[in-house]
């Protein structure tokens, strides 16, 4: 009976997925395609973010939960073993003084679509001030702090192409929710896990274990409503997501535009 229903709840979301269009994973080989062309800057990032977390808890992934997180966002996004482990090596060495502050901002894209960017900076007047100008050169305005957040929630994401693995749709929905993921949405292309921040680990960790590669693996800020909006507006939404993921300071941005 509770299989039948989970059925249910898997058949209904697929239908949502469908009509909607939410998933950021539409079309899987435009996205890995856009990150290839990236990775050089990604991986710097990647690079910054590991060593905010040894900074903050240490080099030992075993006793540093934010560590063993990006870790993983480190591997779904390809950057090979080596590179992570020097970065933390680097990151825990005596003689590196170099510090950042994480900082979140919050604004507005056109048609008052919200838009959240977290940052890490070692001057917070020089992002704040890059930040604004990137939303004002493409019609979009920095806001105050709070004025979006609360269209979001803090969710642990899981992305996996459904061509790396053999288990069956069933299989991996069993997976997933036996071990806490608190939902999972199939399309033609993916799998898509989400789970509770405090629960992001231990799901993520049952997967790894049954080899499962990621085409994403972090906690991240999931919007409750979306946007639609025409051709023009959409080239300059884009446009502004553009703007702020060239930053260098910028390490994530999230936004409830229905792309």
């Amino acid at each position: 009976m509770i299989k039948y229903l989970l059925d249910i709840k898997i058949r209904n979301k697929k239908e949502e997925l469908t009509m909607s269009g939410h998933s950021k994973w539409h079309n899987i080989q435009a996205k890995k395609g856009k990150a290839d062309a990236a990775r050089g800057k990604i991986f710097t990032k990647l690079g910054r973010e590991l060593l905010i977390a040894v900074k903050q808890g240490g080099p030992d992934p075993a006793g540093n939960s934010k560590l063993k997180d990006v870790i993983a966002k480190c591997k779904a996004n390809n950057m090979p073993n080596d590179t992570i482990n020097n970065a933390i090596k680097k990151a825990s060495g005596a003689g590196n003084n170099e510090n950042y502050e994480e900082i979140t901002y919050e604004g507005y894209g056109v048609n008052g679509v919200a838009v959240i960017v977290e940052a890490s900076t070692d001057n917070k007047n020089r992002t704040a001030a890059d930040v604004r100008h990137a939303f004002d050169r493409a019609g979009g305005n920095l806001g105050t702090s709070g004025c979006v957040s609360y269209l979001f929630s803090k969710k642990g994401v899981i992305v996996i192409d459904r061509t790396t693995t053999d288990l069956s749709e069933d299989d991996m929905m069993m997976l997933a929710l036996d071990n806490g993921a608190e939902d999972f949405v199939a399309s033609d292309e993916c799998y898509e896990i989400t789970t509770l921040p405090e629960d992001f680990a231990k799901v993520r960790e049952a997967l790894e274990g049954q080899g499962l590669e990621f085409l994403e693996a972090e906690v991240q800020m999931v919007p409750s409503t979306y946007i639609k909006l025409d051709e023009k507006d959409s080239e300059k939404m884009q446009r502004l997501i553009d703007n702020l993921e060239d930053l260098d300071d910028v390490m994530n941005v999230y936004h409830n535009w229905e792309e």
